[in-house]
C-alpha cells in the first residue's frame, strides 16, 4: 500500500513568484526507505514539511497529497501527530522538557494516553534505543548524538506509520552520525516504518535507501534505486555526482564492467576485483604540498584550562593550539570534546582560568576592538548573526553607507546569494543561511577567521566554491581555524588537521599524515583503498591510480539578471508605515461591534445594579464569554489554526507579564500599548480579547475586585477601537500616530471609564459634581498612565509590528478584521 501519493504538487512561498516545488509526482510505498537529496535550496525541506500538516509552510499550494489513500488534509491534528513522525535538523529545536523520560512521555501525554500505557511504551522504546543508562538524566547533560537519538525515540514512542527526517546528522560527528543512521535503518527494517530521509552527507545514507530521489530547482530529476542513480547522474554530468559516496564516484569514473559498489566494504571488494585484471599506478598520487615559507604564528593557546562553572568538570585541559598566517587549520573531534569551546576562547567570548591566548603575539586581554577587522567568528548556528529583516540589510549593516552597496553586491556574488538578498534570513534553507552568514563575516575582511561547522547544510557544489573562497583568503594572509565534522572537506582543503579528545589535542599533522591509518576519523577513500593503495586519502587519489577521469563537473552557471525569477522585494530599509485600508464594515464586524459596545456595557450595568459589584467574578466571566462570542465572528466558517490561537495567547501573556513587571510603579504600565498593537496587527476583536483577558488574568497578581470587569472593558475597548480605526484608515502603524492615539485613548477612554466606575462602586446616587471631582482627582494618575503608554509605544511598537507582520505573512495569519 502507498504511504504517500503525491500528484502534480507545486508550491510557492509568500512574496515570491518562483515556485519552490514544481509539478512533483511521487509515490512512497509502505515500509520503504527513501533518501531525498539535492543541492541546497532545491526544495527538500519544503517537500518534507508539506508531508506534515502541522509543520507545513504557508503559501500557494497546487496538487494533491494522499496519505494511505486519503487526502492528507482530511486527517485531524491528533491522527497526524500519531501517524507521521518528524525529526528536525537541530536536536535542540525539538526538545521541550527537562528530563529524558519526560521527553519520551511528552507526546503520549499530549495524545491523552493512559498512564499505564505510557509507562509500557516508554520503557519498551528506551530499551529498543539503549537509553536506559541515561533515562533519568537532564537533557542538558546529553551529547548532540544522544539528543538526536532522544528526539527519534520520542517520535517513535507514538508508533508512527511514517518517519520523516530532515538532515538529522548535520550537527553530529561522523561516528554519532553513522550510529544514528543505523538506528533509523533498524527502525525501518524491524518495525516496518516508512522512512523518508533528506541528507547532504550521503556516505552512510546512500546505501541504506531502497530508493533515492534527486531534486534540483524544485523538481525531481531522478527517482531510482541507489545503484542506478549514480549512473544517471554521470550521464547528466550533474554536480550532485560530487556528493555521492566514494565507491560510487570511483565506479563511475573508471571504465569497468563490474557491479556498482555502494559501501566501503563493497568498494574494497570491487577494487580487489579490478586490480586483478588492471594495472594500477599509485605513484601518480600527489604528495603532500608542504609550505616551507617561514610564516608567523597568528593564533596561539598556551596551556589553556577552561570550565563553564566553578565546580563543573574542565572542558579544556592543558589545551595547546597554534595557527600560522595564511593557514587553514581544521579542528576535528566528537561532540562535546571541547572544539567549539576552544573557538570561543580564541574569539575572546570565553576566558580560560589558566593559561593564555595570544593573538599575533599579544595577550588577547590587552587587545581592544577584536572584531573590528581582526577576528571574524561564524558560530555553529548561523541564525545568531542575523539582526535585520532581510539578508541585504544585514550585510549593509556591517558597512558605512558610501561603500555598502558595492561591497555587498561583490560578496553576494562570491557566496552565491544574489537571488536571496531580499528575503528574511530565517526563511532561507540551512545551506543558504550558512552562505549568508559567511558573507556577513567576509565583509569585515578579518585577519583571523573562526568557523564553527561552516559546511553544515552546504551541498557538494558550493563546498567547492567555498574552498575557493578560503583559498583566496589564505593568499591574502588570512588565518582560518575551522571546527568541522566534514572529514572529506578537511582532507582535501585543510593545510593542517588536529584531533580534539577529552579537552586536549591528541593528534595533529598535514591531511595525508593525519588521515592515513585511522579507522574512523579518516576518509572513505582511505578505508576503501588502504589494502591496494595505502597512500590514497581522497576519492580523486583512487581514480588517478586506476587511470580514471577526475574531471571536475561543470557547476551550474549563476543566473543572469534576466534569468532570475521575479521576486517580490521584502527590503525594509526603513520601518514600514503602511496606512490602514479604508473598508466598509462587514456584517461580522457589525455583529462584533454590537456585542462589544452594547452587550458588554449592559453586562457591567447588570452586575452593578443587581449585584452591587459584589459578584465581580461572575460579571468578568460573562464579559469573557461575550468577548469570545465576538471573536468567533471573525473566524466565520473557517477553522482557526492552532498557531493563531497560540499567538493570541502569547499576546495576552506578554501583556499580563508586562503589567506585572511594573507592579511597584503606580500607573506606569505597558498594557494599553500591547493592546493597541494587538488591535492594529490582528483586528479589533483580537484587540478586545487581549485587553479583556489581560485585565482579568493580571488582576490575579494585582488583586481582584469590583473594578476588574471595568478594567477588562476599558482595556478591551481601546484594543477594539485601535483595530477599527486602523482598518478604516484613521490611524497608521507609524510610531508617532500610534503614540498620539495611545495617549488620547489612555487618558480619555481608560480614564473616562475607570474614574466614574470607581465612584459608582461606592456611591449609589452620584452627582455631576462628584463625577467632576473624581475626574480631577484621577487626572494626574491618568496622565502618568498615558505617558507610560506613549513611552512603551515609542520603543516597542515598531519592532513588535515588524515581527507580527512577518508572522502573518509567513504563517498566513490574515488580519482578523478582513
Amino acid at each position: 500500500m502507498e504511504s504517500f501519493k503525491i500528484e502534480k504538487l507545486s508550491f510557492t512561498y509568500p512574496n515570491r513568484y518562483d515556485k519552490a516545488l514544481k509539478n512533483i509526482n511521487l509515490t512512497v510505498d509502505q515500509g520503504e526507505f527513501v533518501l531525498l537529496c539535492g543541492m541546497s535550496g532545491c526544495g527538500k525541506t519544503t517537500l518534507l514539511r508539506l508531508l506534515k500538516p502541522s509543520l507545513s509552510p504557508h503559501g500557494e499550494l497546487d496538487g494533491k497529497i494522499d496519505f494511505f489513500g486519503k487526502p492528507l488534509s482530511d486527517y485531524g491534528t491528533r491522527e497526524e501527530a500519531g501517524k507521521i513522525g518528524f525529526v528536525m535538523q537541530n536536536p535542540d529545536n525539538q526538545i521541550v522538557t527537562d528530563k529524558v523520560w519526560h521527553e519520551l512521555a511528552f507526546g503520549l501525554e499530549s495524545l491523552g494516553t493512559k498512564t499505564p500505557e505510557i509507562r509500557a511504551k516508554v520503557s519498551e522504546m528506551a530499551s529498543f534505543f539503549g537509553i536506559e543508562g541515561w533515562f533519568h538524566k537532564n537533557v542538558t547533560e546529553l551529547s548532540g548524538g544522544q539528543k538526536q537519538l532522544l528526539n527519534l525515540a520520542s517520535v517513535m514512542v507514538m508508533n508512527p506509520s511514517v518517519l520523516i527526517l530532515d538532515e538529522p546528522t548535520s550537527q553530529l560527528d561522523p561516528i554519532a552520525a553513522q550510529e544514528f543512521l543505523q538506528t533509523v535503518k533498524k527502525i525501518n527494517r524491524e518495525l516496518g516504518t516508512t522512512v523518508i530521509l533528506a541528507e547532504h552527507r550521503l556516505e552512510d545514507a546512500f546505501s541504506l535507501a531502497d530508493k533515492v530521489i534527486v531534486m534540483d530547482s524544485g523538481e525531481i530529476i531522478i527517482n531510482d534505486e541507489p545503484k542506478k542513480v549514480g549512473e544517471a547522474l554521470k550521464r547528466k554530468k550533474h554536480t550532485m555526482m560530487l556528493a555521492l559516496p566514494t565507491p560510487v564516484r570511483v565506479y563511475g569514473s573508471v571504465d569497468n564492467n563490474l557491479s556498482c559498489p555502494l559501501t566501503v566494504a563493497e568498494g574494497r571488494c570491487w577494487l580487489m576485483e579490478y586490480v586483478k585484471e588492471n594495472e594500477i599506478t599509485p605513484e601518480v598520487i600527489p604528495s603532500e604540498n608542504i609550505k616551507t615559507d617561514d610564516r608567523g604564528i597568528t593564533v596561539e593557546i598556551k596551556d589553556g584550562w577552561f570550565r563553564y562553572e566553578k565546580n563543573s568538570p574542565d572542558v579544556l585541559k592543558n589545551f595547546n593550539l597554534t595557527a600560522k598566517k595564511g593557514e587553514l587549520l581544521a579542528v576535528l573531534g566528537g561532540n562535546g570534546t571541547g572544539k567549539t569551546t576552544a573557538l570561543s576562547v580564541i574569539s575572546g567570548l570565553l576566558k580560560p582560568y589558566r593559561g593564555e591566548v595570544l593573538i599575533k603575539g599579544q595577550n588577547i586581554s590587552g587587545i581592544k576592538n577584536l572584531y573590528n577587522g581582526l577576528i571574524g567568528y561564524l558560530p555553529q548556528n548561523p541564525q545568531t548573526v542575523f539582526v535585520k529583516n532581510t539578508v541585504r540589510l544585514d550585510l549593509e549593516d556591517m558597512l558605512s553607507e558610501d561603500i555598502a552597496i558595492e561591497k555587498v553586491q561583490k560578496v553576494a556574488e562570491l557566496c552565491g546569494i544574489e537571488s536571496i538578498l531580499d528575503f528574511h534570513p530565517y526563511d532561507l534553507s540551512g545551506g543558504e543561511q550558512q552562505r549568508a552568514a559567511l558573507a556577513k563575516m567576509l565583509l569585515k575582511e578579518p585577519e583571523i577567521l573562526l568557523l564553527d561547522e561552516p559546511t553544515k547544510g552546504m551541498d557538494a557544489h558550493f563546498k567547492i566554491e567555498f574552498a575557493g573562497i578560503l583559498e583566496d583568503l589564505k593568499k591574502k594572509g588570512t588565518t582560518i581555524i575551522m571546527v568541522s565534522h566534514d572529514i572529506e572537506f578537511c582532507a582535501e582543503f585543510a593545510d593542517n588537521c588536529a584531533l580534539v579528545f577529552d579537552g586536549n589535542i591528541t593528534s595533529e599533522g598535514t591531511p595525508r599524515e593525519f588521515f592515513s591509518g585511522k579507522n574512523f576519523y579518516t576518509t572513505s577513500a582511505n578505508r576503501m583503498a588502504r589494502i591496494c593503495i595505502p597512500d590514497a586519502v581522497l576519492c580523486d587519489d583512487i581514480i588517478k591510480a586506476l587511470g580514471g577521469k577526475t574531471e571536475v563537473l561543470q557547476a551550474k552557471k549563476r543566473k543572469t539578471d534576466s534569468e532570475k525569477p521575479n521576486i517580490k522585494s521584502n527590503d525594509n530599509r526603513e520601518v514600514q508605515k503602511p496606512t490602514g485600508i479604508k473598508k466598509k464594515m462587514s456584517l461580522k464586524s457589525l455583529l462584533s461591534f454590537m456585542v462589544l459596545l452594547l452587550l458588554v456595557p449592559v453586562t457591567l450595568f447588570f452586575g452593578l445594579k443587581f449585584f452591587g459589584g459584589r459578584k465581580y467574578y461572575f460579571t468578568s466571566l460573562l464579559i469573557i464569554l461575550e468577548t469570545i462570542l465576538a471573536f468567533s465572528f471573525s473566524f466565520e466558517s473557517r477553522k482557526p489554526k492552532a498557531r493563531e490561537i497560540v499567538l493570541i495567547s502569547v499576546l495576552c501573556a506578554i501583556a499580563t507579564a508586562g503589567r506585572t513587571a511594573f507592579l511597584w510603579i503606580p500607573q506606569f504600565k505597558p498594557v494599553v500599548a500591547f493592546v493597541i498593537i494587538a488591535g492594529v496587527c490582528f483586528g479589533g476583536e483580537t484587540g478586545f480579547l487581549v485587553g479583556s483577558v489581560t485585565g482579568l488574568v493580571s488582576n490575579f497578581f494585582f488583586g481582584q475586585g469590583p473594578w476588574t470587569p471595568w478594567q477588562m472593558f476599558s482595556f478591551g475597548i481601546i484594543g477594539f477601537l485601535a483595530g477599527i480605526l486602523f482598518n478604516k484608515g484613521v490611524i497608521e502603524k507609524g510610531k508617532i500616530p500610534l503614540c498620539i492615539f495611545g495617549f488620547l485613548a489612555t487618558f480619555f477612554i481608560y480614564g473616562g471609564i475607570m474614574n466614574p466606575s470607581s465612584l459608582l462602586m461606592v456611591q449609589a446616587n452620584p452627582t455631576l459634581e462628584m463625577i467632576l471631582a473624581n475626574y480631577a482627582a484621577g487626572a494626574p494618575l491618568d496622565f502618568v498612565h498615558a505617558i507610560s503608554t506613549v513611552f512603551f509605544l515609542y520603543f516597542i511598537s515598531q519592532p513588535m509590528i515588524e515581527k507580527f507582520e512577518r508572522v502573518k505573512v509567513k504563517y498566513g495569519l490574515l488580519n482578523i478584521e478582513k
